[in-house]
């Protein structure tokens, strides 16, 4: 199974799955337990049947978010 969903998204799909799983747990609600554990279930596998489809990935958010962590390390910071 080829990799579509990014590290940085993988994580938020975990915190989010499990907090839907949670919710549904509590409310006894079938359908906000089984999103949420779909939504785990994509994080911890890396791989999301609708990007899929839709030919879409997550992959190059990580590779931007260091670019851009590395240019605000090199900014001087005023003040100092």
């Amino acid at each position: 199974m080829v990799k579509n969903v990014g590290e940085l998204d993988a994580y938020g799909r975990i915190v989010c799955g499990l907090t839907l799983l949670g919710i549904g747990i509590m409310g006894s609600s079938k359908t906000l337990s089984f999103l949420g554990s779909m939504k785990v279930a994509e994080g911890v596998t890396r791989f999301c049947p609708m990007l899929y489809l839709l030919g879409k990935d997550t992959l190059d958010w990580d590779k931007k978010l260091e670019k851009h962590v590395e240019i605000l390390a090199e900014e001087p910071s005023e003040g100092l």
